[in-house]
């Protein structure tokens, strides 16, 4: 297996689906993360969807599609074109990060008084790692399944052929470090 396999391997992540309480869409920009869960909805896997995400804390301001502030309402948008109804799409529009989708996902689930023991989580491919990470923090007992979205041309076959997506992955791999390490001695910490 050559080190492309294996930073491969590590990001990209893909499991087998089955129903689940609810499908989760970490925040994004990107409007096919949406398309993709509503599908999953329509096929009846998953009762609820709860899109999560303000906008992105470095840009201060959604930066997808215009006409929109957030990147739930974005989302919510997309889900009811494609035919979802609007009580089957749960609302967070607060996290401006990764975690805080998971953490702030976490609040909804607990206030609405779902218990989640499976969950759909409908995240870009490239992010895949890191979305699974964080919502495993926050979700320790559930068995989430991921559900990965190709956006920006960057996937498992091809993102090692050009600049832009060996960045994108290579930066995904410093942030599952960098990130999760303070997340983990938080969490140790609290255990202690």
């Amino acid at each position: 297996m050559s080190f492309v396999d294996e930073y491969t391997n590590f990001i990209f992540l893909e499991d087998q689906l089955e129903p689940a309480d609810i499908i989760f869409i970490p925040g994004s920009d990107q409007g096919a993360l949406a398309r993709r869960a509503a599908g999953l909805w329509k096929e009846g896997y998953a009762p609820v969807l709860l899109p999560s995400g303000k906008y992105g804390k470095l840009t201060g301001h959604f930066t997808g599609e215009p006409g929109f502030k957030t990147e739930w309402e974005y989302f919510r948008h997309i889900l009811i074109t494609e035919g979802v109804p609007e009580e089957a799409v749960w609302k967070e529009d607060q996290a401006a990060f990764t975690y805080e989708n998971a953490l702030r996902s976490r609040e909804v689930t607990d206030r609405a008084g779902l218990t989640v023991r499976k969950a759909i989580l409908c995240c870009q491919a490239y992010h895949a790692r890191r979305a699974k990470l964080y919502y495993q923090v926050c979700f320790p007992e559930t068995e989430l399944l991921v559900c990965p979205v190709v956006t920006k041309d960057v996937s498992r076959d091809n993102w090692f052929l050009k600049e832009e997506s060996i960045r994108l992955v290579l930066d995904e791999m410093k942030r599952c470090g960098t990130q999760f390490h303070e997340i983990f001695l938080e969490h140790r910490k609290q255990s202690l």
